[in-house]
């Protein structure tokens, strides 16, 4: 960067006084910082990168020190990019301000498909790091497989289940799913049964698939007892919220299932513990729910078609959480391959389960053509509700949904009760 950048941030940090996402500061007047490893590892495994500044100290109140020898801290710093894998190439940029020398290091963030970059010291698992705020934290075991799984392009949505058997799916369900994909491609026309359950990826090895069982099982919770949905109504503004009566939860259900099963009770869930505001205008009195419901459907849809179905997260549910003024839904699995939050809704990314999404396809219960986040953006814009929040936090992809109610429940808001009926759901939505 050039000497004048370099200067105003310096300064910037020095007026914030704390580090950042993206800037490390390290005093070295005193000789060059000995392990940079963490720093290096996290700006890297980042998307944008990072820079480390040279000169400042941290202990004297982010005041400017300056560094000890500008061109022997260089070669020490790159010394160390060297030790990392694959290796880190900084770009060194040089200062002079109020008669001390202050060096910036920029790392670039490296293409997923080569992360986790890490300290070839400590080798992959202990070596490797992600930044948080302004700190470098060991990155989870699983951060590390989905960065590997990516790369190798594997595929848990197809991996046999060694422990189901073919004989546990539903007959009718089976039967439907079979004509649909010989009505929707034609070159299955003349296939067996069988052969289409092999083909579109049901059945491997005479076993069933991970994604066959979730749906079509006849009780998938059996394998996978935490492959299910939770639902809650939380009774402030953060899970602990207690109520009047000292309740934590309003509303509290384990949704089980098939994934459509799954995805049309948790709709229902939400639906039935929405308020609805009462406008009157023009003479005319109407109830309007707090949140679109075609905007939570196809969050829902989202959160179990593009969760990470792994080992490392078999045992986490999908979470769906009504607080006072916002719904929450969160999924195991960040945002997959290349894919950023900016470009959401915007490109045709990889996804992470296509068979998955595939038979959700025939099963109608995704359109499966990337329409889902300007779906949900279009719904809360004609609600006249905020932008809705998506977040991918370490393992974990959250979509926001913030409403426009205040309190929780005022007088001129109320709620449904209705029983969940799967047989009538299509009737009441």
């Amino acid at each position: 960067m050039q000497s004048e950048v370099l200067i105003a941030l310096a300064y910037e940090i020095m007026a914030q006084k704390c580090e950042t996402q993206t800037v490390e500061v390290k005093a070295a007047n005193q000789g060059c910082p000995a392990k940079l490893f963490d720093t290096l590892s996290s700006f890297s495994n980042q998307d944008g990168g990072g820079t480390i500044i040279f000169g400042i100290s941290e202990k004297n109140d982010y005041e400017i020190v300056g560094v000890y020898d500008p061109q022997d801290l260089q070669h020490r710093v790159a010394e160390q990019c060297k030790q990392m894998h694959p290796v880190v190439r900084p770009l060194f940029s040089v200062a002079l301000t109020d008669g001390k020398t202050i060096v910036s290091a920029e790392i670039p963030g490296v293409d997923i498909s080569e992360r986790p970059v890490y300290y070839r010291g400590a080798g992959r698992v202990k070596g490797s790091f992600v930044r948080v705020g302004e700190a470098d934290e060991p990155m989870t075991e699983y951060e590390i497989y989905s960065y590997n799984a990516y790369r190798r392009r594997v595929r848990d949505d197809i991996r046999a289940v060694e422990f189901a058997d073919v004989s546990q799916f539903k007959p009718e369900a089976i039967q439907q799913y079979i004509a649909a994909v010989k009505k929707e491609k034609e070159h299955t026309a003349k296939l067996s049964d069988k052969q289409i359950l092999n083909l579109m990826g049901i059945v491997k090895d005479g076993k069933p698939t991970l994604a066959g069982v979730l749906c079509f099982s006849e009780y998938p919770q059996a394998a996978f007892p935490q492959l299910c949905m939770t639902a809650v109504v939380v009774a402030g503004l953060k899970v602990g919220d207690k109520g009047i009566d000292g309740e934590r939860f309003v509303a509290n259900k384990r949704i089980e299932g098939t994934i459509k099963e799954m995805v049309d009770e948790a709709e229902f869930f939400v639906k039935r513990n929405m308020r609805e505001k009462t406008i009157v205008a023009d003479g005319q009195r109407r109830d309007k729910p707090e949140y679109p419901i075609d905007a939570v459907r196809e969050a829902l849809v989202n959160a179990a078609m593009h969760r990470d179905y792994s080992i490392h997260t078999e045992g986490t549910p999908v979470r769906i959480l009504m607080f006072n003024d916002r719904l929450e839904i969160w999924n195991d699995g960040g945002l997959y391959g290349k894919l950023t939050i900016d470009s959401l809704g915007k490109v045709h990314a990889d996804t992470r389960n296509q068979v998955l999404a595939n038979i959700l396809e025939m099963q109608k219960v995704a359109e499966n053509r990337y329409s889902g986040i300007p779906t949900i953006r279009e719904e809360m814009a004609a609600f006249g509700l905020p932008e809705p929040v998506f977040e991918s936090k370490r393992g974990n992809f959250v979509v926001t949904l913030k409403n426009n109610f205040n309190v929780r429940p005022p007088e001129n808001i109320k709620r449904t009760h209705e029983p969940f009926n799967k047989d009538s759901l299509n009737n009441k939505m």
